[in-house]
């Protein structure tokens, strides 16, 4: 099974948009493997549009040409992507990340291009015609790419299977599927029929739905057809919407597992949006981006970096490669909120191997505050304890004290 442990890696959306080109993969892909691999980081996602030709910035080009086969399945755009020439697709390209002890992955939308449906293309291995099985009517309200399936009739599993198989060709191992996590209920049917064809294409492949919110209505559906979804919509840097996944955390929490987990989306540190003119560093503070990370591995979301990593600062690398901090997503189980108060918040998520327990505590409020913690509310009488982003050893006593900047968080180990 794959994503027995939450995903980590390297997405292009925050940094290039839809404009990303290979070069830039692959010095990220680098960047990675000599920095970040040995801890745990390995998946490097190709996001939305990379089969269009003139994609430049964030935004989209409505109705432009899109690069594609005969049956109707997207390719890579050879002025951005030179080694997917002569048909190869993203072949070369997987075979230098995986090359690096790395993952590829790409991001698609859901359904097939409109343009495939009016040029009345036939679906591969059938006699079906792509204009059979698209639905006009089933348009993303932000991207005009595409025409959602029906799934219902002969030839859509078909269509589904055909772009998996040549995905799997390719050497694919992620594929981020759009405009769909939080479609419900009309999407209910295509969720299963991708999943199908993801789970039958014959290679292992993580599929993660988005945007969000996810209806938490619709967990036990999710966690049978996908192996991490998006609990909000994007993700940015943005003080209210990291707080805001607070609530969203404590709703999500259980349902994390092996094979499936809930998606806080990407973590928008370092350098960003690549494209715009009025800067690019996140937007936010140190202590905010150790809140963002701290409650990311408490609830074991997947960790997928929005940074143009070869712009990494020494704070960024550094919070990126705590390795007490990262095994959190790999070493606790149950995690939960403890309480919330009008200025703090608390976490526990105890160890796997029952030999301690991680405590989270946040400091929501607009001040530096003081804020005691009785390991008891917990259940916890463990002698040692251990700050992580601090490394430092601390004092186990009935009722501890800390320091916590505003906005900031700390993560003990008591074992």
């Amino acid at each position: 099974m794959v994503a027995q442990t939450p995903p980590m890696g390297w997405n292009s959306w925050d940094c290039f948009g839809a404009a990303v080109n290979e070069e830039q993969v692959k010095e990220n892909a680098n960047y990675m493997a000599q920095n970040l691999k040995q801890f745990g980081w390995e998946y490097v996602v190709v996001d939305i549009e990379w089969y269009q030709p003139t994609a430049s910035t964030h935004e989209y080009v409505p109705f432009a040409e899109l690069e594609m086969d005969e049956y109707g399945r997207l390719i890579p755009a050879v002025n951005r992507f030179p080694s997917t020439a002569d048909g190869k697709g993203f072949s070369a390209l997987a075979s230098y990340i995986h090359d690096l002890g790395l993952k590829f992955g790409i991001h698609i939308m859901r359904g097939m291009p409109r343009m495939a449906a009016h040029k009345h293309l036939q679906v591969m291995g059938t006699d079906v015609k792509c204009s059979d099985i698209a639905n006009p009517n089933s348009i993303c309200a932000w991207n005009p790419d595409m025409y959602g399936l029906y799934c219902d009739k002969k030839g859509a599993q078909e269509y589904y299977d055909s772009i998996f198989k040549l995905y799997a060709e390719w050497g694919v191992d992620f594929v981020k599927c759009d405009d769909i996590a939080r479609e419900y209920p009309h999407c209910e049917k295509e969720i299963e029929v991708i999943s199908k064809a993801c789970k039958n294409c014959g290679r292992d492949i993580v599929l993660s739905l988005s945007p969000g919110p996810a209806p938490l209505e619709q967990a036990e559906h999710l966690k049978a057809n996908a192996n991490m979804w998006r609990i909000t919509d994007d993700f940015w840097d943005d003080w209210k919407l990291l707080l805001a996944m607070f609530e969203r955390a404590e709703k999500w929490s259980i349902h994390s597992g092996p094979g499936h987990w809930p998606d806080a989306d990407m973590l928008p540190v370092g350098s960003l949006r690549q494209d715009y003119d009025e800067g690019d560093n996140t937007k936010f503070t140190q202590d905010e981006q150790i809140t963002m990370m701290s409650l990311w591995c408490m609830m074991r979301s997947p960790l997928i970096i929005g940074a143009h990593l070869p712009k990494n600062d020494e704070f960024t690398l550094k919070l990126l490669t705590n390795a007490d901090v990262l095994a959190i997503e790999k070493e606790s189980h149950c995690a939960h909120q403890l309480y919330r108060t009008e200025n703090e918040i608390a976490w526990a998520a105890p160890r796997k191997d029952g030999k301690g327990i991680y405590i989270a505590l946040f400091n929501i409020s607009d001040e530096d505050r003081e804020i005691s913690f009785a390991p008891a509310c917990a259940e916890i009488d463990y002698k040692n304890a251990k700050e992580l982003w601090s490394g430092k050893e601390v004092a186990v006593s009935d009722n501890m004290t800390c320091k916590i900047p505003h906005h900031g968080a700390v993560i003990y180990l008591f074992n």
